[in-house]
């Protein structure tokens, strides 16, 4: 039996060159690892993935409330024999309380005080509201009489024909003053509920005959009468 073959002894030179590939295969992977870190690559892919975005539904109580639109206030319709409104600036609220009579006065107004006969009579109202709070009232036609008195002898009265009356609520402020949007013509007859016809009515008398207008709106009467003459 032969005695074994002692292992050859590699040269230093060998020993160099393996630790040397060993430290290299230990830096690249290193590398690798370095460039994981920094780089981030699978960030790229995952940002591409798209992200479902959650519709949220608005809560109930974040819609929005409906507001109530104002209805236009009404608009009395002009007749022949009423069709003044006084004209306040401002509109009824629902929170003012009515204006209560002792607190408005009421003022009979003519544009003139004698006609000769070729001129008729233009009467307006004068409304003011002498509370210290703004108070609403009617001042529709509903509400509105203009009357002409001779003497105890009473020749027209704005209501005896009226046709198609209406309501009108305004508001009138503390101190506030206002007056017709137009002022109501008497013709100069004596008015009926049975002559509407004016045609057939009796002429009042002129030649400086004196007339007297007292007027009411929203149950509330003028203090006082305003004289005017005829010729």
């Amino acid at each position: 039996m032969s005695a074994p073959t002692p292992r050859r002894r590699h040269s230093p030179a060998v020993y160099r060159r393996r630790r040397l590939v060993v430290l290299l295969a230990l830096i690249a992977v290193a590398a690798v690892v370095v460039w994981l870190l920094v780089a981030q690559p699978w960030r790229g892919a995952a940002s591409e993935i798209p992200v479902p975005q959650v519709s949220q539904t608005p809560d109930a109580s974040a819609q929005p409330t409906p507001t109530a639109t104002p209805s236009p206030s009404a608009t009395p319709t002009p007749t022949a024999e009423a069709k003044p409104t006084p004209s306040p600036t401002a509109t009824a609220a629902s929170d003012i309380e009515p204006c209560l009579a002792r607190n408005v006065t009421v003022e009979a107004v003519t544009d003139r005080t004698s006609y000769a006969a070729d001129q008729q009579p233009a009467f307006t109202i004068t409304l003011t509201n002498t509370g210290g709070a703004d108070c609403t009232m009617n001042v529709g036609t509903t509400t509105q009489v203009y009357t002409v008195t001779s003497g105890n002898d009473v020749w027209w009265r704005s209501t005896d024909c009226q046709s198609e009356p209406s309501d009108m609520i305004v508001t009138l402020a503390a101190g506030q003053s206002v007056s017709s949007a137009a002022p109501l013509v008497w013709d100069r007859t004596r008015s009926a509920v049975d002559t509407c016809d004016q045609d057939s009515r009796q002429r009042a008398p002129g030649g400086g005959a004196s007339y007297h207008l007292a007027v009411e709106i929203g149950g509330v009467g003028s203090t006082q009468t305003t004289q005017f003459l005829l010729y």
